[in-house]
């Protein structure tokens, strides 16, 4: 068994988890009790949904997750909501206050009283795994739970469980909309935390899911609701080879290791296609060459960044539903023949591929179109440093006149860590930089040794 433990903090992360229950439970047919309709289990192989779920001796099957948050409205509702007899009531875990957007709060004062309860909640689950591959973190960075709660869970989770893997979904903050002042500093501390400690860092920003909803499925306002569905499709994609089968199966660690270049480099955008409303899909073929060339598309980016502006590391594509390795070999030569598609040059293959035929699902009532086949890409792009460095201006702006910062002192913090974690992203963004650029440096030593 190839278990996976979801962590779901904060509401950003809470309520992402929503979505991906919803559409989890769905995939694999379980009701919102958590009962199996029996029919269904005997043509199944009985463990495809075991790596996210766990039975228990009553036949009932529970997430295996865990939902955090400082404060209890978020959680209530889930409490309250439709699959409240889907979850164990102690996977979910609220506080009395909440970290009011304060990244100190989160991981000094108040995360404090908390942290202990939620590991002694993990652990139990992980007792449960027979072989427990790694945790999925779900959370935001401009928040104070989902940054300073986030990054001392995943802090902790490193000392308790070394080896396993730690992929995180970041709702990081968007370049024009902001729903607290503060994301900036909240960002930059946050993901001065987790550069050390999380293996795989995939991020997402409202604005760029705002514009993939508005052009692609014609919502004039897009809900929370409709983002995080879209989120879902995703994370559901990237661990559907772990829960059914396919032609070329792909687990979480293959992700790291065919996305990773170096341990620092590990903020790969993530996008998805199609994305499109039931309307559109009627007339469309979507054959895999059209869904693999919209994956590369710089509006289909889900960071606001551009990959025409970078050069690509590499690419992990996950397809799904009725895709045979002939056309995927097909579409990926077309794209390598574009030239606004740049690799690094010291990585000149750079794809990996990930075939499974279970098509994709869709939630009843939502804006996605059913279809017969779907890609999910994940690519390591120079390109999010974009994203890093206009997050890193922001904090300059206000820290230079050490606007908001007595917050954080006041909850313990002190002032020398906002410098050190500003210098940590200044490193990242470099980092990222000298690995575009590698390559002419290495061609003119070269050049130099002939002569």
């Amino acid at each position: 068994m190839r278990e996976i433990i979801s962590i779901h903090i904060g509401q950003a992360g809470v309520q992402l988890g929503n979505a991906c229950w919803e559409l989890f439970c769905l995939e694999h047919g379980i009701q919102p009790d958590g009962q199996m309709p029996s029919d269904k289990t005997i043509g199944m192989e009985d463990d495809a949904f075991n790596t996210f779920f766990s039975e228990t001796g009553a036949g009932k099957h529970v997430p295996r997750a865990v939902m955090v948050d400082l404060e209890p409205t978020v959680i209530d509702e889930v409490r309250t909501g439709t699959y409240r007899q889907l979850f164990h009531p102690e996977q979910l875990i609220s506080g009395k206050e909440d970290a009011a957007n304060n990244y100190a709060r989160g991981h000094y004062t108040i995360g404090k009283e908390i942290i202990d309860l939620t590991l002694d909640r993990i652990r139990k689950l992980a007792d449960q795994c027979t072989g427990l591959q790694g945790f999925l973190v779900f959370h935001s960075f401009g928040g104070g739970t989902g940054a300073g709660f986030g990054a001392l869970l995943l802090e902790r989770l490193s000392v308790d469980y070394g080896k396993k893997s730690k992929l995180e979904f970041g709702v990081f903050p968007s370049p024009q909309v902001a729903t607290a002042v503060v994301e900036p500093y909240n960002t930059v501390l946050a993901c001065h935390g987790m550069i050390e400690h999380s293996d795989c860092a995939f991020l997402v920003d409202n604005e760029a899911l705002y514009d993939i909803c508005r052009r692609a499925l014609d919502i004039e306002r897009p809900t929370y609701t409709n983002l995080n569905r879209l989120v879902a499709q995703c994370i559901s994609s990237m661990t559907a080879s772990l829960r059914f089968d396919g032609a070329l199966n792909v687990d979480l660690t293959e992700f790291q290791t065919n996305l990773v270049p170096y341990p620092r480099i590990h903020f790969p955008v993530v996008s998805y296609a199609p994305v499109i409303s039931a309307e559109k899909a009627y007339h469309e073929q979507l054959s895999v060459a059209e869904i693999t060339n919209s994956v590369f598309e710089p509006a289909m980016m889900m960071a606001k960044c551009d990959p025409r502006h970078g050069k690509y590391m590499a690419c992990c594509l996950m397809y799904r539903g009725d895709v045979v390795p002939k056309d995927v070999n097909a579409a990926i030569a077309t794209i390598k023949t574009k030239r606004t598609i740049q690799f690094v040059d010291w990585c000149p293959t750079g794809f990996k591929v990930g075939i499974n035929y279970q098509p994709p699902t869709v939630v009843p009532g939502g804006d996605l179109a059913k279809v017969q086949r779907s890609v999910c890409m994940m690519s390591n792009t120079t390109a999010i440093a974009e994203v890093l460095s206009r997050m890193d201006h922001k904090f300059d702006l206000m820290y230079a006149k050490r606007a908001f910062v007595h917050w954080y002192v006041g909850e313990g913090m002190e002032e020398g860590e906002f410098s050190e974690a500003r210098e940590d992203l200044a490193a990242l963004e470099k980092d990222y930089e000298e690995v575009g650029a590698e390559s002419a440096e290495g061609e003119d030593e070269e050049e130099g040794e002939e002569f």
